[in-house]
């Protein structure tokens, strides 16, 4: 990333904090460039850009000035708490760069908007996914690449086309996806579950459902799961790649969080495969946000033509205009600049929540049971002591202005449930947090007693 992007960032959160009113001048380009070590140009650079977005004005022969009243105008009620929501923060989201791209792609692409892309996707957008997802250690040919209308959408095609296994079960880990669970139930489909705790799942277990039950495919997270915010080790990636290959399962991997990781050693599943049976995922609306409704996914050879024909008869081609504006905003540094202040927003947070946990987990009276995890993602999970009735709590804190959520919409309906509470900070901001979890942890002993 450009270091005038990073410098954008720092001002960014300056002129974000509380010690800038609107109208309060920015220091000097001398003093910026001494305060970040970095060139005169390079602060002329980004206080240009930060012109461009009305987040500053200047003044001839005096200087930058801060304009917030637009963001103060748009302050949401404080009051409310929300550990339930699992979506973007829209006070993080690069409108201003997003409509940018918008409009560039209305003028670069005006004549292809009136036509009907491909069912594979922008053909110039493709190219630029393999080497945004080539950053996260997945190497793909672009013969291999689709784009999809969200992980959703790809999730829906493979459950309906033939594998070369001839199998149809679905193994999903439970808890799981939630909208996933609820479509393979629409749909029918035969479904098999295989538990997953803060510890992973159980190896030996997973090699005889391969083995005794007619997978069709292994739908996994193996990072930042969800709703329990778990990884998977290196070893465990390892094993479940040389199981499906021994049995003859495919695996689908979505990796819907890749961006918000923090640890360079730490490679998707799809790196461990050496036999081309796992399935990619990737989605764009986490980290952007979700009305974009675009996603990658890498198909094995054995499956692209089905795939393809079957995306055809489906929606002919995902959105040309979202598309291009994607292409754009990957291309022009926009989208690293937006992935590293994301990542270090959600990272603060998450540092705050687990903080917060474990000072309370250190209790001996403790009604719940948390493990930390070195690189922790934006939500986690609590199990509750059994003579705590999850829905209860959450009504309770509700009235105290906290949301919540459980997670029994994530487990299949036959499947047996423990009583596991899901946090999610994406939506609380940082002061918030230490407040909601005492909130959360007094009712909880309130509850006992």
């Amino acid at each position: 990333m450009h270091k005038y992007l990073q410098l954008q960032n720092e001002l960014e959160t300056l002129i974000a904090s509380l010690a800038y009113q609107d109208g309060d001048k920015l220091p000097s380009i001398r003093e910026l460039s001494a305060r970040y070590q970095c060139s005169k140009s390079t602060v002329i650079s980004a206080l240009n850009e930060l012109e461009k977005r009305h987040l500053i004005y200047s003044v001839d022969r005096s200087g930058f000035y801060v304009v917030k009243k637009e963001r103060e105008a748009e302050q949401k009620d404080t009051d409310i708490i929300d550990f339930a929501t699992s979506a973007p923060d829209p006070d993080v989201f690069p409108y201003l760069d997003f409509q940018h791209c918008i409009n560039k792609a209305i003028e670069t692409y005006r004549n292809d908007l009136f036509l009907y892309g491909t069912p594979k996707g922008l053909p110039t957008l493709i190219p630029v996914i393999a080497r945004h997802l080539a950053n996260h250690q997945v190497f793909a040919k672009p013969a291999n690449m689709f784009i999809t209308a969200g992980v959703q959408q790809a999730l829906s095609i493979l459950c309906t086309i033939p594998f070369p296994n001839g199998r149809e079960t679905v193994l999903i880990e439970q808890p799981s996806y939630h909208l996933f669970i609820e479509y393979v139930q629409l749909h029918k489909l035969p479904v098999k579950g295989i538990r997953r705790t803060a510890q992973g799942i159980d190896l030996d277990e997973l090699e005889r459902l391969f083995r005794t039950e007619k997978i069709k495919f292994f739908y996994t997270m193996p990072r930042f799961h969800s709703p329990l915010g778990t990884t998977y080790s290196r070893k465990e990636k390892q094993r479940i790649a040389e199981l499906a290959q021994q049995y003859d399962v495919y695996i689908v991997e979505d990796d819907h969080m890749a961006d918000l990781e923090h640890d360079s050693k730490a490679d998707p599943l799809f790196a461990y495969d050496r036999f081309g049976r796992t399935i990619y995922l990737k989605s764009y609306s986490k980290i952007i946000f979700p009305g974009l409704r675009l996603g990658a996914a890498v198909i094995p050879d054995a499956l692209c033509e089905t795939f393809l024909a079957y995306k055809r008869l489906l929606d002919i081609d995902s959105s040309m205009l979202s598309q291009a504006a994607l292409e754009i905003y990957l291309k022009s540094g926009m989208f690293e600049r937006h992935r590293q202040k994301i990542r270090q927003s959600y990272q603060h947070r998450s540092n705050l929540l687990t903080a917060a946990l474990l000072a309370h987990a250190a209790r001996p009276d403790a009604l719940f049971t948390f493990h930390p995890l070195p690189y922790p993602g934006i939500h986690t999970h609590l199990v509750l002591d059994q003579r705590i009735h999850v829905s209860r709590l959450i009504q309770q804190l509700k009235k105290r202005s906290i949301l919540l959520e459980a997670a029994d919409r994530h487990y299949l309906p036959d499947f047996p449930r423990e009583n596991i509470l899901k946090l999610d900070v994406s939506n609380v901001k940082e002061e918030a947090v230490e407040k909601g979890i005492n909130q959360l942890m007094a009712v909880l002993h309130a509850m006992r007693l």
